[in-house]
């Protein structure tokens, strides 16, 4: 039999091999790698190699191997799960590399990590000064996990006391001029609210590259055109500014009258539109 047929029924047998076992391994497998992952997977991969390409080889040994480097693998990461302190020696533990915004230079030495390196790490999270971080970790996997130092850190509408409205994951109604119907029924929408929004936009269903429906019912779409101007949704700002308008117009209407009865009446319902506004606001911005 000539060799290139060989070659071709040891590739397609390794390579399902090399699938299916790294299909039960996890993801965790194609991710970031532990250390013990990294040196499996190099072996695993240098095995098959050697085997699809070394003809005289025994493809039975070579399957073998594999084999006995998935299972010892398999072995660590279900061990890993069942105990820290091997879980702590096969994939190592995080070192701590700043404290109080000082960087701990026995602990980045240990880690073989030059400050060059550190600070590349730092700017990846945009972090250009060292003396701002509070807590810096080195994970085992080789990321770095940074704590600021309080006021380092970027205001949230919780430190402002402000409430904000939930939102739920964006459903994805049309896709390369395709309307996704599972996608347009978990957002509560049909297909003749869809056609009337892309009215409204003024684009045509064929020249949508995607289209998206948030946790408000607005419909946001990105063109295969892209010269062509797609206005923002709209709804919920002008709905606010009718809001306020109403409740200026029974301020004003309070101003306005002579008759006491009507002044009350004017005054108690501007004071349950602006609760209303408060209530919504958080929803109705934008």
């Amino acid at each position: 039999m000539p060799d290139w047929i060989f070659i071709i029924t040891r590739s397609l047998i390794f390579l399902g091999l090399l699938f299916i076992t790294t299909k039960i391994l996890g993801k965790k497998q194609i991710s970031e790698l532990s250390f013990f992952e990294y040196v499996a997977g190099i072996t695993i991969g240098s095995i098959a190699g050697e085997v699809v390409t070394g003809l005289e080889a025994n493809v039975w040994h070579g399957m073998l191997a594999v084999l006995i480097f998935f299972l010892v693998t398999f072995l660590v990461d279900f061990v890993s799960l069942k105990s820290k302190g091997f879980r702590d020696f096969a994939e190592g533990k995080g070192t701590v590399v700043i404290k109080d915004g000082k960087v701990l230079e026995n602990n980045l030495k240990k880690e073989k990590y030059s400050i060059d390196e550190l600070s590349a790490l730092l700017r990846q999270k945009d972090i250009f000064r060292i003396a701002d971080v509070e807590f810096a970790v080195l994970e085992p996997r080789g990321n770095l996990s940074t704590l600021l130092k309080t006021e380092n850190r970027p205001l949230t509408p919780k430190d402002l006391q402000m409430k904000m409205a939930k939102e739920k994951e964006p459903q994805t109604v049309i896709m390369d001029g395709n309307i996704i119907d599972e996608s347009l029924r978990c957002s509560g929408k049909g297909r003749g609210w869809l056609y009337t929004e892309l009215e409204k936009l003024d684009v045509t269903l064929d020249n949508v590259f995607i289209g998206q429906v948030d946790s408000y019912g607005e419909l946001t779409v990105d063109l295969y055109d892209d010269k062509i101007e797609v206005p923002a949704p709209a709804h919920r700002p002008l709905l606010l500014a009718t809001l306020k308008k109403v409740q200026a117009d029974l301020e004003i209407f309070s101003l306005e009258t002579d008759c006491d009865k009507s002044k009350a009446m004017y005054k108690r319902n501007s004071v349950k539109v602006q609760e209303t506004i408060d209530k919504l606001s958080p929803y109705l911005n934008g």
